[in-house]
């Protein structure tokens, strides 16, 4: 009897658990196997395990009872559901809103009760994590959903109080600000809004939220944590354990705060236009493993002894101006994989210790200042896969065994001292290139700058190729048939820049490599029509300063990928295909200027898009600017000089935020420029180039007055240049490829072309129009101005004493006006005036001396029949020039009283 009880017992056991829990239970087999057992035990020993398997049996109904409420979690709650569904409303579904590959709308399925029953559970719904106990949705996860629209700070979204994780990145809020709204969401834990297009200052409530431990606002450079700023942020998240800032806008110190911040693990803060000294005491936080400053340029500091008990995994400060040596200490951080300082001011020895760094993968010391040898120890970094010297006064040998690396994929030493020949399998790359050795076939050959005079012929067997450099030679003549066949399948980036190339030994309509995402050919002689790359991979293209004839292909358009397309300063023709402005928003630049294009420009920024440079001077393109410009919300730098385009001042450009430089010399444009209106008020521009027009009225004196980015005088410590800096990314490869801003414009009487514009620079050329009455004195609010051209207008009045105020002025020309009375004397303080030009007014009275005045030619003061005093011939006499009263200073001359009392 008690065998048959117990045989129950386990049976009855083991199937309850292969109904609930354990598949590989099966109860068919356990009873057998307990009962051969059984049979060889006495009644007691009998009994005793009996009572223990009761004991076991009550005890697993806990756990069944949880496992069944499991099972039967509670429904979501009704309030909730349909604050969800009208959260979802609110927004359109657009596929280019999202930029990742796998991006789908993961709210299409949410239904309420009237779509059918199936699904209206909102705790099934795709993104929506509820709690197990009591149903309340705690966790909303809809990055790259293609949500299009924006959030009111009265959303059904802030009703979700019991959210802890929400994660909308990647979706397109059309710049709308953050709501202040999320403040209501008091228990959240992690929020990502990166890479969302919001815009505007950061509400203080989202910084209040005292239970972040993960936050993410990426990736919105329209964004801004100024006023409050990162200091606040850091006194009230304290718990923050990632933070992620990166291209939001900060303009601000680092708070020393920040090192008291001690579970900190993450910590991104790239290109948020960071100053002052960065405080050493945060290297040392003790969970810090990963920090970015990258691209703060005007970020100083220096690097700590480091301790061994630092679990830093990557740092990169590349494009700071970070200084001093690289501690040997480096050499202790034995977790580090990632390391990034290029582009700092770094000096001394590149330490032997960096090859104590076993886990290093990533390494780039590039455009520093580092001298000596390079350090043997690096052959023991087996793990690297990047190594990056270039642009140091680096000396000696490169130590043969970093070829010996076995997972080096990358390896540049360009721009040293460095002496020697390198010899990969017995090819020496000194120019000569025929060879009967047999190759390795390579992934990636880089052979720029190596004095070759023709295509190695060596190439013909390389089939695998994924990377191809032949830039800065001397390879000229046409490009041969062959070139055509090798690595058709895998070839990714091909560089033939900066050769004697004159064409094609064939056109193909399309190039045959299947996978080139990136075609450099600048800089050659080629001739022929436009060569098109394959359109599905192409990201990017340049073709710049060629000798191309004929129109752009409609083929063009099919490039999806594209982001950078530069075809300028060739001989095309034509007009612009209208289906450009199907092109992807991952266009950032484009470059068709100096060609000879016509008709009307087409409509651009018809969707969202990352477009920061438009340039299309310098063709004969008609009519007006499209009005969809104005969507294009990042655009930096729009040149339009030289065409024959027939509009009014486009004032509503002044709702750009992004736009630094606007050039529309030398076209027909006309009418007054207006008012200033706080919605247009062009906020970074540095540059504006309206020559050469038919603009009548006014100066704009409100403009002056507001034109904010004109008033910095900050000097930066080194010369950087106006540039985008597009990512492009190819299996195992990452570029970035800074592009130079350039322009036409005049400066110091002549007309000039800027390959590269200093980021200090900041002009005004308003000369060649029809402008009237008298120079505004708000214009010497623009204190940062280098550059000012009023001359050949029609203005009046005296020249203000405000322009004294322009301390950074280097050239200043208000020449063929209407202008009368004195050169103010504060002009004279102007101490880096290179070039001063007056001519052809009616002044009168003693040429300022000193200082920058007795550079200046007669030419400066010719047609000025009043004026006298050196340089001049005509002396002064009896009277001199006397120091300004208050009275004359406001008015830029001594009056007419003044000069009759001094005759006297």
């Amino acid at each position: 009897m008690g065998r048959l009880v117990y045989w129950i017992a386990i049976n009855a056991h083991c199937s309850l658990l292969y109904k609930t829990m354990d598949p590989s239970c099966e109860p068919s087999s356990l009873p057998f196997a307990f009962l051969l057992s059984i049979e060889n035990m006495g009644s007691t020993l009998c009994l005793f395990m009996f009572m223990r398997f009761l004991l076991l049996v009550s005890s697993f109904y806990p756990m069944v009872a949880n496992s069944s409420s499991f099972m039967q979690q509670p429904l979501c709650h009704d309030s909730e559901r349909s604050a969800l569904l009208q959260f979802k409303q609110s927004f359109l579904i657009d596929g280019h809103a999202s930029g990742d590959p796998s991006a789908y709308p993961k709210v299409a399925m949410w239904k309420s009760h009237g779509e059918g029953e199936e699904g209206s559970d909102c705790c099934s719904w795709d993104g929506v994590e509820c709690d197990r106990e009591t149903g309340h949705v705690i966790g909303l996860h809809l990055a790259s959903s293609c949500l299009y629209g924006s959030i009111n700070s009265n959303s059904t979204l802030f009703s979700l109080v019991h959210l802890r994780r929400l994660d909308l990145s990647d979706n397109d809020f059309n710049y709308s600000q953050i709501p202040f709204g999320v403040g209501q969401l008091s228990r959240l834990r992690s929020l990502d809004l990166s890479s969302d297009r919001f815009a505007g200052q950061i509400p203080s409530e989202l910084l209040a939220l005292s239970k972040l431990v993960f936050l993410n606002l990426s990736a919105n450079p329209m964004l801004q944590l100024q006023k409050p700023g990162l200091r606040y942020l850091v006194q009230n998240l304290t718990h923050l354990k990632e933070l992620h800032l990166r291209q939001v806008n900060i303009s601000s110190t680092i708070p020393h705060e920040l090192a008291n911040l001690s579970s900190l693990r993450t910590l991104f803060l790239r290109e948020c236009g960071l100053h002052g000294e960065f405080p050493m005491n945060i290297f040392q936080l003790p969970s810090l493993q990963f920090l970015s400053v990258r691209y703060n340029p005007d970020l100083i500091g220096y690097l700590p002894e480091f301790q061994e008990t630092s679990p830093l995994k990557l740092l990169y400060l590349s494009g700071t101006s970070f200084s001093g040596e690289l501690p040997t200490s480096i050499g202790r951080l034995g977790s580090l994989t990632k390391l990034d300082i290029s582009s700092c001011n770094f000096t001394g020895l590149v330490p032997s210790p960096l090859g104590h760094l076993s886990q290093l993968s990533y390494l780039d010391l590039s455009n520093n200042f580092f001298s000596g040898q390079i350090p043997s120890s690096m052959a023991n970094l087996t793990r690297l896969t990047f190594l990056d010297l270039s642009l140091n006064n680096l000396e000696g040998g490169i130590p043969t065994s970093l070829f010996e690396l076995v997972n080096l994929q990358y390896l540049s030493v360009a721009d040293n001292s460095l002496n020697g020949t390198v010899e990969l399998n017995r090819l020496s790359l000194l120019g000569y290139t025929r060879t009967n050795v047999t190759l390795p076939k390579f992934k990636l050959l880089g052979l720029d700058s190596c004095n070759l005079t023709e295509f190695p012929d060596f190439l013909q067997n390389q089939d695998e190729l994924e990377v191809l450099f032949l830039s800065d030679n001397k390879i000229h003549g046409p490009i041969p048939k062959w070139m055509w066949n090798i690595s058709q399948e895998n070839l990714e980036s091909l560089d033939l820049s900066g050769n004697l190339l004159t064409g094609f030994n064939q056109h193909p309509v399309v190039l045959p490599w299947s996978k080139l995402s990136i075609l450099e050919l600048d800089s050659n002689m080629l001739q022929g029509p436009l060569p098109i790359p394959p359109p599905s991979t192409i990201e990017y293209y340049s073709v710049s300063r060629n000798k191309l004839i004929g129109e752009i292909s409609p083929l063009i358009c099919n490039m999806s990928s594209l982001i950078l397309l530069d075809l300028s300063s060739n001989n095309l023709s034509g007009r612009i295909p209208q289906c450009l402005a199907n092109l992807s928003k991952s266009l950032f630049i484009l470059d068709l200027g100096s060609n000879n294009l016509d008709g009307p420009i087409p409509q651009t920024c018809t969707v969202p898009n990352n477009l920061r440079v438009i340039d299309l001077g310098e063709n004969q393109f008609q009519g007006q600017i499209p009005r969809s410009f104005a969507n294009c919300m990042m655009l930096e730098h729009l040149v339009l000089g030289n065409n024959q385009i027939d509009d009014i001042f486009p004032f509503w450009l002044g709702a750009l935020p992004q736009l630094q430089v606007l050039i529309l010399r030398s076209n027909r444009f006309h009418g007054a420029i207006g008012s200033w209106h706080s919605n247009f008020r062009f906020p970074k521009l540095r540059i504006v180039d309206l020559s050469d027009n038919k603009f009548i009225g006014d100066l704009p004196s409100e403009y002056f007055q507001n034109w904010d980015a004109m008033k910095l005088t900050d000097i930066a410590n080194d010369l950087r240049y106006m540039q985008a800096r597009p990512k492009f990314q190819i299996p195992g490869y990452t570029w970035t490829i800074p592009y130079m801003y350039s322009m036409i414009m005049t400066n110091r009487g002549m007309q000039r072309f800027y390959e590269k514009i200093l980021d200090i620079f900041i002009a005004i050329d308003f000369s060649g129009n029809n402008f009237k009455r008298q120079i505004p004195t708000s214009i010497g609010n623009l204190k940062g101005l280098h550059l000012l051209n009023l001359g050949s207008n029609n203005l009046t009045g005296h020249i203000p004493s405000s322009i004294g105020n322009l301390t950074q002025l280097e050239s200043l020309d208000l020449s063929q006006n209407q202008l009368s009375g004195e050169i103010p004397l504060q002009l004279s303080r102007i101490t880096f005036l290179a070039f001063f030009n007056v001519s052809h007014n009616h002044l009168t009275g003693p040429i300022p001396q000193g200082k920058q005045f007795t550079t200046f030619p007669n030419a400066s003061f010719d047609g000025n029949s009043g004026l006298c005093g050196s340089p001049l011939s005509r002396a002064c006499g009896s009277f001199e020039a006397s120091p300004p009263t208050s009275s004359s200073s406001k008015q830029g001359s001594t009056s007419e009283f003044d000069w009759k009392f001094v005759l006297m």
